[in-house]
């Protein structure tokens, strides 16, 4: 059996997950990781291979062939698809972008279409139908037309006003501006007329319109500077470098407009962080990777302009590619009450049914031996039985409440409103209100079990700050005057006497400064001077402002920092870095640059100093650090307590420190830093092993600590959430050490937590699978499963997983497949059928293994999955749903997310930052992650209580008016007779009972909003269903049939034997319908009135205002003036005003109204009494709560004790340090353009700056 398992697949060896990569992309096959053999290699495949050693192998032809400054190339007939029967178009998208759903042409169509897949709409144009044959018809035509004419024209409204919405917005974006090359020149064109292969400019902070191949720019090799902002919510600056051909020889209008080259590269996909193509130009080939191409949605920064080709255009781009398939989403009790509706049709047939099948008795047993009831038709009693089965649906129709779905859009339709009005989700510093982009699923809003979260952006403000640092074993940071002396309230330090202080940097440590200036201990220049030259920063100055541009936010704090103590960093060339320190420009030779990456986890820079002095200088994490010290290092354990409390702090830090380097030593090290550097193969392993050498007796100066801001109220809002019972899961690309940071930051990690990691739940899982596989076997599916905690009980977990750990537990993990599972077709029956059972095995052990890591996870009080991908983001959001059936909730501010949004059942998108792809994407929109306490436990608690309500009573009201139908058929031989008259059948859902329950399900709450906030354990009720469940529908139900009980047999009994005053019995059939339809009126509205919990003056208008509503329309249809108009429509002359003047028939009512509602009012009384909820207590003793001083968190928040060290700062990525040592990023003056020779070749005069 292992054997055969183990035949089916293998992982690949030596592939231990890494935490600190990313997985592979989304769209890797297993076709692409395969060991293949091909018999001849693919050309392209060759030129990229060699062209780049470190690229993984392209393995798939590239398809996807663009050709510059040629549209007519692209519109060939192998490049066409067949769209419709004849109807062709080309591959290549068009830029234009459409997210509306309707035209002109097709708005009405359409939507009417949509409209009448809805059951209950098509079963009332079904109804209309049947109401038009004679010989069916109880009703007239007009009471089914008129509801469903004002259904069908409301929700055609609604959906008319947000696709409008959406064409302004596509309008918008598609009408954007960009210049193009046309007829030789550039020209201004609209987005949504660009075409892949055109060539176009962009210029300084332009948006860029598609995925685009650099060509050149206006910076030196042609760097561009973009913010991917849009993309990945990150707003510090990635840098693109054009190719060196092109940016030799396409800097002016009429190179770019003879540019003829030809890129055969990958078709489009989702992949933002991969590109594998070639260039073919001039007789040669050129790899492209995705170092070159600048993808749709970024931002042209600091560059002032830059041209490209387009490669991927509108749908095909990467961006779009990244937004994930759109979902139609409906709550969970869009579901229940579908369900429900189908209950009650067959509800309606039963009834139906059965009353025909007594008519069909009637007729047989009396109908035909009376002959004053002969009606001239000879039909036998089973075909009369037949036509009262239709009649009968027809009478009986508002079992099935027409205007439920109308009235449930208009009550979210409010509810939206409400949401985007309220003041306090609205954020003032960027002028942006909480927008609710949907309006059909408020009520879900309060049925959220786990709330899935981005980091950077939405927890955190992507803001580093320069908190505190530890020098020479001396803390400074906190609250001191120059006399080292503390206080509580100082002002902050003027960095005033500084020329290049940004002003920017808030510290209270005057102390410090004092330190700085004295010079009394060099350490602390020299510490500032580290921060100030061991860098790979970048600096642009314009109007004597420094500009800084980093690889990371860590590092751009560090530099500024070290600018507003006074050491500032000023220029830089290829070998040299200038540096002002106190005032005093100091130039320094930069002999080596020993650049950060993911394992060295430090960076250093060998500087020779106009002295002749060589000093190495040394940042990066204290485990790395302290490794590498000399061990005479005075200060070294007051830097480790330091460190400690830094990190209790969750403050992310740096130790720094420095040596002094002999010259014969340095020389010997740079025989071999060189030899190094230019290595064919491993070099990056070569260049750790030399700097290994020499970054070792190192002298230590001090650490940092640096604030990775938390967006305001991140901790309380997550606290709050938590006490709802609402888990938060926080999904993110950063590092492991990162996002533990920010787990212990914003209070989801604590001392006290038990962190598991990837490989402690890998060893959980894997046992685990082999219990429940030793387990299996014949009597498998006889014993019942039982579900096993992984973890004993008490104790508080979290689970904290990376994306590579992630595909391995759950088998994601691309595979090498055996030699059977290799083979294309099955040679024989026998393979196929073994091929078959592994897929069937494979899929079975992955399924369970899913199934158990969300059990394992669900288990712990938070988990931080790091170092994912989109595409995972989506899949731990979809596996939660597929395995705990919970309602989940995304929330994100970044492209990354949007797959993730639109997966979960309601997605919440960050609004107001610089990217706005996410909320494009989202149901929901607000600027602060803290909105989202509000949003939950106010709103979306309000929303599905009102609506449980709304539905309760709309069942119930429908009910109690309808099978008052169903107990006068005893008495009138099951004919399918009305109880009421038509007039009143057609206006009581529209007028005599919809706006006081309309204003329920749009005013009422339990309790305040205040009160929501303070005890969130209110939200529960949502979470576990509990008010509005098959249960509590059938309580309505009966409800409704024991009030049409008494509505019927109490007027019955009052009318059978009765003399008014003037002598006459008004027990006549019209009169008898008044009573009961005015007993039915008042009992509905005084029972809406008993279910409201928050009383204002409309409410109580709405209720008495429908009751006088009802009788004076009831008096205008029964006066003679509107019979004599329209004799055949209202025949009910004079009814009302001779019935209603009998006192008796007024105590009939009195009396059937009491009978109706004082049980429920004494049910409720005792209910509230012996079995009081969590609200009832509250509103109990709400005057008491609102007269105490209000609940707040403590002011001063400590942010944890966590003795665990937080994440080094640095970026993911490698920084600038190759640009820099090869002198690609410093300007240099170029020769005017018309210098350019003859054949093509630009030659520069390079003369640096000064």
């Amino acid at each position: 059996m292992n054997t055969e398992r183990d035949s089916e697949t293998t992982f690949e060896e030596d592939s231990q997950p890494n935490d600190e990569v990313v997985p592979y992309s989304d769209d890797e096959t297993e076709d692409e990781l395969e060991d293949q053999e091909p018999a001849v290699e693919p050309e392209q495949n060759r030129v990229n291979r060699e062209a780049e050693e470190n690229r993984e192998p392209f393995r798939k032809d590239c398809t996807w062939q663009v050709k510059a400054n040629d549209r007519n190339f692209h519109e060939q007939p192998q490049f066409m698809n067949t769209k419709f029967l004849c109807i062709k178009e080309s591959k290549y998208a068009n830029n234009a972008i459409k997210t509306y759903k309707y035209n002109a042409l097709t708005f009405l169509p359409m939507n009417l279409f949509e409209q009448f897949k809805r059951a209950a709409n098509f079963y009332f144009l079904v109804l209309l139908i049947l109401q038009a044959i004679p010989q069916i018809t109880t009703l007239a035509w007009y009471t089914t037309l008129v509801p469903l004419l004002v259904v069908l024209g409301i929700t055609a409204i609604k959906d008319l006003v947000d696709d409008v919405a959406r064409h302004k917005m596509d309008n918008e974006i598609n009408n954007r501006t960009c210049e193009v090359i046309k007829d030789g020149r550039f020209k201004i064109a609209k987005w949504k007329e660009v075409q892949v292969g055109d060539v176009i400019r962009l210029k300084k902070n332009d948006f860029i319109p598609a995925d685009i191949l650099l060509l050149s720019s206006s910076e030196p090799n042609s760097l561009c500077y973009v913010e991917t902002a849009e993309l990945d919510g990150e707003t510090n600056l990635k840098f693109k470098m054009a190719l060196e051909a092109t940016h030799q020889y396409l800097q002016n209008e009429n190179s770019l407009a003879t540019f003829d080259g030809f890129i055969e590269c990958e078709e489009p996909n989702n992949r933002l962080d991969k590109f594998t193509g070639t260039l073919f130009w001039r007789k040669t080939s050129f790899p492209l990777d995705a170092d070159k191409i600048l993808l749709r949605g970024c931002v042209i920064r600091n560059t002032d302009f830059c041209h490209g080709l387009v490669i991927f255009a509108g749908a095909d781009t990467k961006i779009m590619k990244n937004s994930g398939k759109t979902r139609f989403k409906r709550t969970k009790i869009d579901y229940l009450m579908n369900y429900m509706v189908y209950t009650i049709f067959v509800v309606l047939i039963l009834l139906s049914a059965g009353l025909a099948i007594g008519h069909a008795y009637w007729e047989a047993q009396v109908g035909n031996f009376s002959w004053y009831l002969y009606d001239g038709e000879d039909a036998t009693p089973s075909y009369r039985g037949f036509l009262n089965f239709w009649g009968y649906i027809i009478v009986l129709n508002t079992l099935v409440p027409i205007s439920l779905y109308v009235s449930v859009e208009v009550i979210r339709l409010g509810q939206s409103y409400f949401i985007n009005w309220d003041l306090q989700m609205y954020y003032p510093e960027k002028d942006t209100p909480a927008k609710a982009r949907t309006t059909t699923l408020n009520e879900q809003l309060g049925q959220i079990h786990y709330v899935f979260s981005d980091k950077t952006g939405t927890l955190t403000q992507n803001i580093m700050t320069f908190k505190k640092c530890c020098i020479n074993g001396q803390i400074y940071g906190d609250h001191r005057d120059a006399s080292q002396h503390n206080h509580s309230k100082i002002e902050q330090v003027d960095f005033s006497w500084n020329m290049y202080a940004d002003g920017k940097l808030a510290f209270y440590d005057h102390y410090l400064i004092e330190q700085i200036q004295s010079g009394k201990e060099p350490e602390v220049r020299q510490f500032f001077f580290l921060l100030a030259v061991c860098h790979t920063v970048m600096v642009d100055r314009l109007d004597s402002q420094l500009n800084y541009q980093a690889a990371s936010p860590d590092e751009g704090a560090l530099v500024n920092a070290a600018r507003n103590f006074g050491f500032a960093f000023l220029a830089r060339t290829q070998n040299t870095i200038t540096i002002s320190e106190l005032g005093t420009e100091r130039t320094y030779n930069v002999l080596a640059i020993l650049d950060f990456n993911s394992d060295r986890k430090r960076m250093s820079i060998i500087v020779r100093t106009p002295e002749g002095n060589i000093k190495l200088y040394c940042k990066g994490a204290d485990t790395v650090i302290y490794e590498r010290l000399h061990r005479m290092n005075p200060t070294k354990q007051e830097t480790q307590d330091a460190l400690d409390i830094f990190a209790s702090e969750t403050l992310r830090t740096l130790c720094l420190c420095y040596k002094e380097i002999e010259e014969k030593e340095f020389e010997e090290w740079n025989k071999k830093f060189m030899a190094a550097s230019i290595a064919s193969s491993n070099r990056d392993e070569a260049l750790d092993k030399v700097y290994e050498e020499i970054e070792k007796d190192l002298i230590l100066l001090g650490a940092t600590a640096i604030e990775d801001k938390l967006q305001d109220g991140v901790p309380e809002t997550i606290s709050k959430l938590a006490k709802a019972d609402i888990k938060i899961w926080v999904l993110t690309g950063d590092k492991k050490e990162t996002a533990e940071n920010i787990g212990f930051a914003c209070e989801l990690l604590t001392e006290d937590t038990t962190i598991c990691y990837g490989e402690d739940i890998n060893a959980l899982l894997h046992t685990r699978m082999e219990n429940q596989r030793n387990r299996g076997g014949v009597y498998a599916k006889f014993v019942p499963q039982v579900h096993e905690p992984f973890f004993p009980s008490g104790g508080n977990r979290a689970l904290i997983i990376t994306g590579s750990w992630l595909n391995e537990i759950l088998l994601e993990k691309k595979t090498k497949k055996s030699n059977i599972l290799k083979l294309k077709f099955p040679r024989t029956e026998e393979e196929r059928r073994m091929r078959t059972q592994s897929k069937r095995r494979l899929e079975a052990k992955k399924e369970q293994q899913q199934q158990n890591f969300v059990d394992l996870a669900c288990e712990c009080s938070a988990v931080i999955c790091c170092r994912v991908t989109p595409k995972q983001k989506a899949m731990v959001v979809d596996l939660v749903k597929r395995y705990k059936k919970a309602i989940t909730l995304a929330i994100g501010d970044g492209a990354n997310d949007v797959n993730m949004i639109k997966t979960a059942h309601i997605g919440v998108g960050i609004s107001g930052q610089e990217g706005m792809q996410a909320v494009m994407s989202s149901d929901y929109s607000f600027a602060q992650f803290r909105y989202l306490q509000r949003l939950l436990l106010v709103h979306g608690r309000w929303s599905y209580i009102r609506m449980c309500k709304f539905l309760r009573y709309f069942f119930y009201k429908n009910f109690a008016f309808t099978l008052v139908h169903f107990w006068y058929s005893f008495f009138n031989g099951y004919s399918a007779q009305t109880a009421y008259e038509d007039w009143f059948i057609t206006l009581y859902n529209v007028l005599y009972s919809s706006l006081p329950v309309l204003l329920m399900g749009l005013l009422d709450q339990d309790v305040s909003d205040k009160l929501s906030l303070r005890f969130p354990g209110l939200y529960v009720v949502g979470q576990r269903d509990l008010l509005f469940n098959y249960r509590r529908f059938f309580v309505s139900l009966l409800h409704g049939i024991l009030t049409s009980m008494i509505l019927f047999f109490i007027p019955f009994g009052a009318y059978l034997q009765t003399v008014g005053q003037d002598g006459e019995a008004p027990s006549d059939y019209q009169s008898f319908a008044v009573t009961i339809a005015s007993a039915l009126i008042i009992t509905v509205n005084f029972q809406i009135g008993l279910d409201t919990s928050y009383w204002t003056f409309v409410n109580a208008f709405s209720i008495f205002g429908s009751i006088a509503l009802y009788f004076g329309i009831m008096f205008d249809f029964h006066s003679a003036g509107i019979h004599v108009l329209f004799p055949s429509a209202f025949q009910f002359t004079g009814t009302a005003s001779n019935a209603l003047r009998q006192p008796y028939i007024w105590l009939t009512i009195i009396l059937t109204v009491a009978v109706c509602l004082l049980p429920v009012v004494a049910i409720r009384f005792l209910s509230m009494t012996i079995w009081p909820s969590e609200s009832d207590k509250i509103q109990k003793h709400r005057k008491r709560l609102k007269a105490e001083e209000q609940w707040k968190r403590r002011q001063v928040f400590r942010r944890g004790v966590s003795t665990r060290r937080s994440a080094y700062a640095f970026s993911h990525q490698r920084g600038y340090a190759d640009l820099i040592s090869s002198g690609r990023s410093i300007r240099k003056k170029r020769s005017p353009l018309d210098a350019v020779i003859a054949d093509g070749t630009a030659e520069y005069r390079r003369t640096v700056e000064s």
